[in-house]
């Protein structure tokens, strides 16, 4: 039997998916021992820094990783940073395979004047704020206006502008950070603009996540019914479309219906809305947006603007993977054939495709990868991973002192009526995992 030395770089659903499609393809000729390389203190990625607190659901595929963990032959090595701690080079002659599941962080920018005002916040920076993560306590969020424009038109930009948008009374039982929680409550936002700047028939929503804004018990959702009905009419010109498209058109066209309640908050979602300027003296205060329209299936700018005025810009416009020496960026996505990058480094995850997709995506796409790096395989390697490669004393957070941080955190939710109470402190998370 031959046993294979795997790194996985980075703890988040496409590494420990990854780490899944391994055990699984495990036999009696050849297994895996996998060690998991994670920069923070804490594994998940974002199911931890990124799904929203008030989508609490989506957070229990957690026990999926977990269980993972369990198995023998896993390893975790959190607070292991690469391109600091250890390089690439170190882990492609130490592991048969290296697979970088390292995600896309990096927000992207709009290109438009205006877009470095104070309070024009990247979804990049403001998602994990809210949602504990240590690298990010220190974002300035001012909701002292009363109106709020988030660009974009995904799931992210909605988990956004939900955030913005609810009663904070309603992320009370959640895990969103402290800190934020007393932001919010102290908010002055009552109005939630979400732009697009292409038509219905082009958003990234998901139909679950439209279906939940009717939902909203303090909140009443606005969408326009005619684009709806001309972005309808538009998807029947082009004969047969994917299902998923006429759900996502259907789910909008039951919020523009819906009955409203007639209560203060209130999120409006618009499109064929272009960012053209955001205007403000040293702080936004209104965007101005060209008016699109779709021709021959195909979105152009018209010569008409409208503009709202507004405290806060969020930018939710998509993401780009973090460069590494050794590895090079494209369109940004970390340069790769169907995940292979080259010699025995592969890629999977955002990082690989770009930030399209849901948690669930990473599964198969991992899968595919896993079955590229068996087929690649060569004589295995005799070498002792990553701990051969770390300086001495380097704190490492192994399984067992992540299940301490985690039984530390959900200790104190219990305390506080939430799901868990996150520790936002680095030396803390360190100690805790270490002690």
């Amino acid at each position: 039997m031959k046993q294979y030395k795997i790194a996985i770089v980075g703890a988040g659903p496409a590494g420990y998916f990854t780490a899944q499609a391994l055990q699984k393809a495990q036999d009696d000729e050849i297994t895996f021992a996998i060690d998991m390389i994670e920069r923070l203190p804490t594994p998940w990625g974002l199911v931890r820094s990124g799904v929203a607190p008030d989508h609490p659901k989506i957070k229990t595929v957690s026990k999926v990783f977990e269980k993972i963990a369990k198995e023998s032959g896993f390893r975790l090595f959190a607070n292991v940073e690469l391109g600091k701690d250890i390089s690439l080079k170190d882990l492609r002659e130490a592991y048969d395979a290296v697979v970088l599941a390292t995600g896309s962080t990096i927000g992207r920018k709009l290109g438009i004047p205006g877009e470095e005002l104070s309070n024009c916040i990247s979804a990049a920076d403001f998602v994990p704020w809210y949602n504990a993560h240590p690298d990010f306590t220190n974002v300035s969020v001012d909701l002292d206006a009363d109106t709020a424009v988030v660009i974009g038109a995904g799931n992210v930009a909605m988990d956004i502008a939900r955030m913005l948008a609810l009663d904070p009374s309603e992320l009370e039982p959640t895990d969103t950070a402290s800190y934020a929680l007393e932001i919010f409550k102290a908010s002055k936002v009552r109005n939630v603009y979400i732009c697009g700047r292409r038509g219905p028939e082009h958003a990234a929503f998901t139909a679950p996540e439209l279906r939940d804004l009717p939902k909203l018990e303090n909140t009443d959702v606005y969408i326009d019914s005619d684009q709806i009905n001309q972005a309808v009419i538009r998807v029947d010109q082009m004969g047969e479309v994917e299902k998923d498209l006429r759900n996502n058109l259907e789910a909008m066209r039951l919020i523009a219906e819906h009955s409203k309640k007639g209560v203060d908050r209130k999120l409006n979602i618009n499109f064929l809305a272009a960012p053209k300027e955001i205007k403000g003296s040293g702080k936004v205060e209104e965007v101005v947006f060209t008016i699109n329209e779709v021709k021959d299936g195909k979105v152009v700018a018209t010569d008409n603007t409208f503009t709202i005025k507004t405290g806060l810009v969020v930018t939710a416009i998509g993401y780009d993977a973090v460069e590494y020496p050794g590895i090079k960026i494209e369109n940004g996505r970390i340069a790769n054939i169907a995940g292979h990058v080259e010699h025995n480094i592969y890629v999977t995850g955002w990082a690989k495709r770009g930030p399209v997709g849901v948690i669930g995506t990473n599964k198969s796409d991992s899968s595919d990868v896993v079955d590229l790096i068996i087929e690649n395989l060569k004589e295995p390697k005799n070498s002792t991973g990553v701990e051969g490669l770390l300086k001495s004393g380097h704190e490492v957070i192994d399984q067992v002192g992540w299940e301490k941080i985690n039984a530390s955190e959900v200790i104190s939710g219990e305390l506080a009526g939430k799901p868990r109470v996150k520790e936002v402190d680095w030396k803390r998370l360190i100690s805790l995992g270490t002690s």
